[in-house]
């Protein structure tokens, strides 16, 4: 009868059972509480949500019609592309160059889609729904969740209120945007490039992540006079190489080598050694 009511061991979360080794279950406890998880994925969904109204005025001073401009951000959904497209349209750009350079930059969603496919495990005939909201905020928002069920409802409330908040913006802004008058004289262009830096700083932590981010910045910056619009934001990756085979030869020293002979040296002293006294 003892062993029959004995307590299972705990798995050293408070309330929580242990039935075996650590597996899924462990995985979906909330160690963060949903209503913190939706408080902070309102706050991301709200504030880059309201940033679609720049966008609806950029796409109309741009020449895009107002179906244009709501079909683009109901169907692309992803601003950084967006801004993009239009930006080069009202730079004169042709049309299908525009739109090649969009779809390139939004590549990054995929390699997003590869690490949220796992932390999230949707069922498959949720997944080509969720994957039109993998973009920079809802992985931002994502990622951090020490839990699944806390990923998953970051996932959902961060997504939903953006794309909801972002398309409705955007009609407001299309409709507004003659009214509004010269878009460049409001600086509404550098919305969508400050709400992302704005993400993107919490997440930088360690030593070697700011320094690549700051490399990154220095890159792009010092190629933005000589290059076409679009390269050194891309060229600036290049940071990231760069800074990891940095602190690989500063890892390794020049010591090293002399480092890694000197048992060699020592053994083949004892060899000798025990040579003479046999």
């Amino acid at each position: 009868m003892a062993e029959q009511t004995a307590l299972p061991e705990s798995t050293g979360t408070p309330g929580a059972i242990a039935a075996g080794p650590p597996g899924p279950a462990a995985e979906i406890r909330p160690d963060k509480p949903d209503a913190a998880v939706v408080r902070d994925a309102l706050g991301v969904g709200i504030a880059v949500g309201l940033s679609g109204f720049a966008f609806g005025v950029t796409s109309a001073g741009s020449g895009l019609s107002l179906l244009q401009t709501c079909v683009l951000s109901l169907l692309v959904f992803t601003g950084a592309s967006q801004f993009a497209l239009v930006g080069a349209l009202a730079a004169g750009g042709n049309p299908y160059t525009a739109a090649a350079g969009a779809f390139f930059l939004g590549v990054r969603n995929a390699f997003y889609g590869l690490r949220l496919s796992q932390l999230l495990a949707l069922p498959r005939a949720v997944r080509p729904f969720a994957a039109h909201w993998v973009i920079d905020e809802t992985t931002a928002v994502t990622l951090p969740q020490p839990t699944r069920r806390a990923a998953r409802i970051g996932f959902t409330v961060t997504g939903l209120t953006l794309y909801v908040l972002w398309n409705l913006t955007t009609l407001v802004g299309a409709l507004g945007a003659e009214a509004l008058g010269d878009t460049d004289a409001w600086g509404l262009d550098a919305a969508s490039p400050a709400v992302f830096l704005a993400l993107l700083a919490p997440m930088l932590k360690s030593t070697t992540e700011r320094v690549t981010a700051g490399l990154a910045v220095v890159l792009a910056l010092a190629l933005l006079p000589v290059l076409p619009a679009g390269v050194p934001v891309l060229l600036s990756a290049l940071a990231a190489p760069v800074v990891l085979f940095l602190m690989g030869r500063t890892k390794r020293g020049p010591g090293t080598e002399k480092e890694s002979t000197t048992p060699q040296k020592e053994s083949a002293t004892q060899r000798k050694k025990g040579e003479r006294l046999s």
